[in-house]
């Protein structure tokens, strides 16, 4: 092992605890080991403890989709943190410890191309115009978010779902002062839920997970802008094989059904 290598993975301790968001762990055992034989369902990926660091708005997704993944491949356990895919992309750039990585960008991914493997794009996104429940304030289209008396919340210009909303906002000449800029886009949607702000910009999958306590306000496609999520295995991963074989899984049938129940569009 080179001193650089090591020297990365010492500095990786150091800073976990302060980056990571807490993981969620799907289920399964053989915590810690390295690749092992293939799991009894006749899968060919080796067992593993994966960490796979992925993108806010993958949040409710990720998790239906790691257990499946768990289920088909026995011995491995699937461990997601998430958050906004800027702070991903700066654990990664600090040797944080993890196996694969998924943001919600090609920049961002682009960013940390030192580090990862080659990405394959495995789902696609659109923004909507989220609203409280009912759309009290009638907000119809983007228009209505330059509106001064309307309190709206974007995602920082940092985070590539900010981006994506300057993005159509400029395109169409609007003049949009949010009240606050947020890490991710899941903030966005937590204030507009409790009431601290009319309207915000989000994935559309996100809106979906709130459907009793938000309204989403489509934005038409000639005024959108499409996110695309590139997936990639970590050339720091203890578990190359077993990280491959997860990435290469989320572009099969059965994990592209699930990416796209959940609102997500095809690659």
């Amino acid at each position: 092992m080179s001193q650089l290598v090591t020297a990365r993975r010492a500095a990786a301790a150091l800073v976990t605890a302060a980056l990571l968001v807490p993981l969620t762990a799907c289920g399964g055992n053989e915590d810690g080991k390295k690749d092992q034989g293939a799991g009894k369902s006749g899968s060919s990926a080796p067992k593993a403890d994966l960490t796979v660091l992925a993108a806010s708005s993958l949040t409710d997704v990720f998790k239906k989709a790691g257990a499946v993944y768990e289920k088909d491949h026995p011995g491995t356990k699937v461990n997601f943190s998430f958050a906004g895919s800027q702070e991903l992309a700066a654990q990664v750039r600090e040797g944080a410890p993890a196996d694969a990585v998924v943001t919600a960008d090609t920049k961002t991914m682009d960013g940390i191309k030192a580090d990862v493997g080659t990405p394959t794009v495995i789902a696609k996104n659109r923004l909507v115009i989220v609203t409280g429940e009912g759309n009290p304030k009638k907000i119809g289209s983007l228009k209505g978010l330059a509106d001064s008396k309307l309190k709206v919340v974007l995602a920082a210009s940092q985070v590539p779902v900010g981006r994506y909303s300057k993005q159509v906002l400029d395109a169409q000449k609007l003049n949009v002062k949010p009240v606050s800029q947020e890490p991710n886009v899941r903030a966005v949607l937590s204030k507009v839920e409790l009431g601290e702000a009319d309207a915000g910009l989000v994935y559309k999958t996100d809106a979906a997970t709130a459907p009793k306590k938000v309204d989403a306000v489509e934005i038409p496609d000639a005024q959108n802008a499409v996110a695309s999520y590139p997936a990639a295995t970590l050339k720091m991963s203890q578990h190359g094989a077993a990280a491959a074989a997860f990435v290469k899984w989320l572009s099969t049938p059965e994990a592209q059904q699930i990416l796209q129940r959940a609102g997500f569009q095809k690659p």
